[in-house]
């Protein structure tokens, strides 16, 4: 029997996503693009964090012994100011009672503020080499520094023995300490000290030739004479002593401000102030020592005169007001104050989007492992309650029923748009079902002949309706208003339906307060790599996710492939919504507001053809992401509501949302720190992580096929499918969130179809 439901007027109006459909395609690449774009940022954000961190790019070898004949022996026996002048190297000491205190390894948020105040309260200006990762994560502390008084210089930007490094690392780690700077403080420096180095007695053959390319540069190499060698935390009695310099000569004295504890440096600092100042000491800076060196003594310090001092005459002005204690530091202008000043403000995103996607990622991976864990308990308890007593003649506590059998005939819908390769073998398998049914062919404009091919097998039970292309939710209304039983089986036009799948799935009809079942879905067409991973998808989603929901009373979706409904149920809640692209979590989520009760039903099965490229597939997953947004924004209310509705609302919604959106939004964030720690960290540790993550997902997808008697070979294929598959899905979801945020909209698509689906005799293998 044919119908034809004629058009209205003369031509039908657009509906709202056919109107969106133009404009929405030409979006789509850019939000991919988008989607990739906010990832490799991520990424990005991840990787400076563990650059300045050492963790990426990390050279932790450290010279020592090496030759040093090649080293001219005046350089050897030299004072540790190093400079040249047109190649030519020249090195001066300090002044007899001069004290240049010179700190390493900072700035610290912890360490180098105490010292900071420590100087203050005895009027006193040091040098501070600073390593340029740590200024561009304490650029408050590089301001005050410099607006106190004190000098800079440069420590190298990760803190590396240059002397086994390239070229271009040397120029790159001054570049990078320079900018750092700049963005901080709004300075660079002249001044430069080498990481692990000491007296300059200690220049060997491999650091003399970068010294040399460091001087032609322009910069300063300043070394010591005095080591305090406070990092060995000796006690504070030691630290005075080992950095006082012997028979009242003039002295560089090296001490830290970072590294580890600290806090004996900073007691015995101002002990040590005061006891040179005593003995007619006069504290400076690099800069001021110099200046005295060429026979100026003006501005070099503190006590020479009064802050600011000598200040307009200086290359430092109005940066720290001291004139020649500063006159190894310039202002910085130009190109390279603004890439400082972006390099600082990348650095503080990092700073703070690392450690917060860390803690986040870490409630994320307890919460998934929590839901596994919930997963295997709810769906071994939703087993043995609705198989109790199944093949065993009803022993063990009796079988489990949901009430009379009900053997009434029932409608089954077939929406079809261009489904000639599958609609007979569709037909077919409901041609054996055996529980009384009527088919319901819904045509939806096809220029491919489905409806003919329909019509030619001459099953007596076969209605043909047929309308102008409107759409899957459109043809499921017109299906359900022409069926004439209470109850409605929809399905795909691809799909193939075992002989009990009707019956079973009828059943649990027979308690009043059910209004739709699910059926359980499973993937035809498995011989194919595509087709395994989705098949073990499907396995994994239908056992565990739908019996956890069912147990919870708030399954989520109903899926296309099989699924039945109170036919007064569906009219009730306004039949199939062209509001979303998923107009089966649409419906399933309307009959929960609705009052209605929705259970999975694990032995009506129906086979089904899944996308078998991986462009088809993203289409597919892209469209059912989008559509379970659209859906679950369109039923927020639920949050508030109470009853049936506001039971999905506060326990339905928030386990879809997080463990369908968020946690799979994030996911690629987890692999990429697994790479990350993999590469830059350690290999062991995070690889020995992810095959404790695999073996938890093992023991799950093992655990859903023995609950659905699939066979267990398809599980080789799960490392894999994390791998690869699963990066795909991911970027699938982050694209619909995209779409969702930019407010774009989608049109249905129609999958390419080869109708591979045949009878179910496979099952199970």
């Amino acid at each position: 029997m044919t119908t034809t439901t004629p058009a209205r007027g003369r031509r039908r109006a657009p509906s709202r996503m056919e109107r969106a459909a133009g404009r929405a395609a030409a979006f789509q690449k850019p939000r991919v693009i988008l989607a990739l774009l906010l990832l490799l940022a991520l990424t990005s954000v991840m990787l400076l964090d563990g650059y300045l961190r050492s963790e990426i790019g990390n050279d932790a070898r450290v010279r020592d012994g090496a030759a040093y004949d090649k080293v001219p022996s005046r350089i050897l026996d030299g004072g540790p100011l190093l400079t040249f002048d047109h190649g030519t190297a020249t090195t001066q000491s300090v002044p007899d009672r001069t004290i240049v205190l010179t700190f390493d390894d900072g700035p610290t948020a912890t360490w180098t503020p105490q010292v900071l105040k420590v100087l203050e309260e005895n009027d006193v200006d040091a040098t501070f080499f600073m390593v340029g990762s740590m200024i561009s994560r304490y650029p408050g502390v590089v301001k005050s520094l410099v607006k106190q008084g004190n000098e800079v210089g440069i420590h190298t930007f990760t803190h590396v023995d240059l002397s086994y490094q390239s070229a271009a690392r040397l120029q790159r780690e001054l570049k990078q300490t320079q900018l750092a700077l700049a963005g901080a403080a709004g300075v660079t420096t002249t001044l430069f000290r080498a990481p692990y180095s000491s007296e300059i007695d200690a220049v060997d053959n491999y650091s003399w030739p970068v010294y040399q390319e460091i001087g032609d540069l322009g910069y300063t190499s300043v070394f010591v004479d005095t080591d305090s060698d406070d990092w060995k935390k000796p006690g504070v009695s030691k630290i005075v002593r080992w950095a006082t310099p012997k028979k009242n000569k003039g002295a560089i004295v090296l001490m830290h401000d970072a590294g580890g504890d600290r806090s004996q440096t900073i007691s015995a600092l101002g002990t040590y102030i005061k006891k040179m100042k005593a003995k007619g000491y006069t504290f400076t800076t690099v800069s001021g020592a110099q200046a005295m060196l060429n026979g100026n003594r003006s501005g070099v310090g503190r006590q020479s005169g009064p802050a600011g001092a000598g200040a307009g005459a200086s290359a430092g002005a109005g940066i720290g007001g001291t004139g020649a204690a500063q006159a190894a530091q310039h202002q910085a202008a130009g190109a390279t104050l603004y890439e400082g000043r972006a390099l600082v403000y990348a650095v503080a995103v990092a700073e703070w989007v690392v450690p917060a996607l860390s803690w986040f990622l870490l409630v994320v991976g307890v919460a998934v492992m929590g839901r596994f864990g919930m997963m295997l308990v709810l769906a071994r308890r939703h087993h043995r309650q609705r198989n109790r007593g199944r093949g065993k003649g009803g022993r063990g506590g009796g079988r489990f029923s949901w009430g009379p059998a009900v053997t009434r005939p029932v409608s089954v819908i077939v929406p079809a748009y261009n489904e000639k390769e599958c609609i007979a073998n569709t037909l077919r398998s409901l041609a054996k079902s055996t529980h009384p049914i009527e088919i319901v062919v819904v045509d939806d404009g096809s220029d491919d002949n489905t409806s003919e091919i329909a019509e030619s097998l001459g099953m007596p039970n076969v209605r043909v309706v047929r309308q102008e292309n409107a759409g899957k939710p459109a043809a499921l209304n017109n299906g359900v208003r022409t069926a004439r039983h209470d109850i409605v089986v929809m399905m795909d036009g691809d799909t193939v339906f075992e002989p009990d799948a009707v019956h079973q799935l009828v059943q649990p009809f027979a308690d009043p307060e059910i209004g739709a079942v699910a059926g359980n879905a499973k993937v035809g067409n498995r011989t194919t790599l595509i087709g395994a991973w989705q098949h073990i998808e499907y396995v994994m989603g239908f056992n565990l996710d739908r019996r956890m929901y069912d147990l919870l009373r708030c399954m989520p979706t109903i899926p296309g492939a099989i699924g039945a409904f109170r036919r007064d149920a569906v009219l009730g809640v306004g039949g199939m919504s062209e509001d979303t692209l998923a107009e089966d979590t649409d419906i399933t989520i309307a009959l929960h507001r609705a009052g209605w009760r929705v259970v999975y039903q694990e032995h009506a099965r129906a086979w089904t053809e899944a996308p078998g490229s991986l462009r088809q597939l993203w289409s597919q997953r892209y469209r059912w992401s989008y559509g379970t947004m659209q859906a679950l924004w369109k039923h927020r209310k639920s949050l508030t509501d109470k009853g049936p509705s506001g039971r999905f609302g506060r326990v339905g919604m928030p386990l879809v949302v997080l463990f369908q959106i968020v946690t799979p939004v994030f996911a690629p964030l987890i692999d990429v720190f697994t790479g990350y720690s993999m590469i830059f960290v350690d290999f062991r540790a995070a690889l020995l992580a992810w095959l404790a993550v695999l073996a938890v997902q093992l023991v799950c997808a093992a655990y859903a096929f023995r609950l659905d008697r699939e066979k267990y070979r398809y599980l080789a294929m799960l490392p894999l499918q994390q791998l690869a598959y699963r990066q795909m899905m991911y970027l699938v979801l982050i694209h619909s969130c995209v779409t969702a945020l930019t407010g774009g909209r989608l049109r249905w698509q129609k999958l390419k179809r080869t109708g591979e689906v045949g009878t179910p005799a496979g099952a199970g293998r």
